[in-house]
């Protein structure tokens, strides 16, 4: 059950520097930009469906 709610990887998925070892390329960004902003959004819905019961 602890492991459930284990929010740290997506916590700090916002927060890493950069490698200067890896390449970078466009697709790579987007997709990670992508993937910042499906996290943000799924969170601001969390938030919203729980206000709107309480």
């Amino acid at each position: 059950m602890k492991g459930m709610f284990d929010f740290s990887e997506v916590a700090t998925y916002f927060f890493r520097k950069k490698d200067p070892n890896r390449r970078s390329n466009f697709n790579l960004r987007t997709m990670h930009t992508i993937n910042k902003i499906s996290i943000l959004m799924f969170l601001a819905a969390m938030v919203y469906f729980v206000i709107k019961h309480i």
